[in-house]
């Protein structure tokens, strides 16, 4: 490689790295959830528009960490054990549905306006539907794009509702989906996701290592 094109590299790599942190602040600070757009605005923000320069959401996720726990420290990992203990109990109470926890909660980067994301899966969104209103839970409906893989995208029922002041959201997938793990949005990379039984055994971990 000559040596123009070793210094644009670098360049671009230390502009990724720069995106990333200030898209990671951003969602830190600001209370974006979402990282695609974080990543757009500190693009903007930081002037660049070559998509080449963009750093994938991995490396987003892994700077908004690493501001957590720099700035947050011991009062975020309390608020994650709190989220995940909820996560416990909602999935327990959604286990005919075959519950997976996703997102935000699960791979360390929640926040404390973070919902719990749960992916339910049934051949009909209607039962599930069904089941919250037996139960008197009130909740808003909606839709979401969720990407099966590199050539599948589906809209999803999403309902939200919160409980004991922690929001969830319950994204309803096809049986068949249950053991296809969807795509992070905007990533080629499968999303963070776990069972019941490996959320809790997450929890007894990270309790005997306190």
């Amino acid at each position: 490689m000559d040596r123009p094109r070793r210094a644009r590299s670098a360049a671009s790599t230390r502009l990724r790295l720069r995106i990333a942190a200030e898209a990671a602040r951003m969602m830190r600070e600001s209370g974006i959830t979402d990282a695609t757009s974080a990543r757009s605005r500190a693009a903007t923000r930081l002037g660049a528009s070559d998509p080449r320069d963009l750093p994938d959401l991995d490396e987003i996720q892994a700077a908004l960490r690493s501001e957590q726990r720099l700035f947050a420290g011991e009062q975020h990992a309390r608020h994650q054990r709190r989220l995940r203990e909820a996560a416990v109990e909602a999935m327990t109470f959604f286990s005919r549905f075959d519950p997976r926890i996703a997102g935000a909660v699960i791979d360390g980067s929640a926040e404390p306006h973070s919902a719990v994301c749960l992916h339910l899966f049934a051949d009909n969104s209607e039962t599930v539907i069904q089941f919250l209103n037996e139960h008197t839970i009130v909740h808003v409906h909606k839709t979401c794009a969720i990407r099966l893989d590199r050539e599948r995208t589906i809209r999803a029922d999403k309902l939200e509702f919160s409980a004991n002041g922690i929001p969830f959201e319950l994204i309803v997938l096809p049986r068949s989906a249950l053991r296809q793990v969807p795509l992070m949005r905007g990533s080629d990379t499968p999303m963070t996701r776990a069972s019941l039984p490996q959320l809790r055994e997450l929890l007894a971990t990270s309790e005997s290592t306190r």
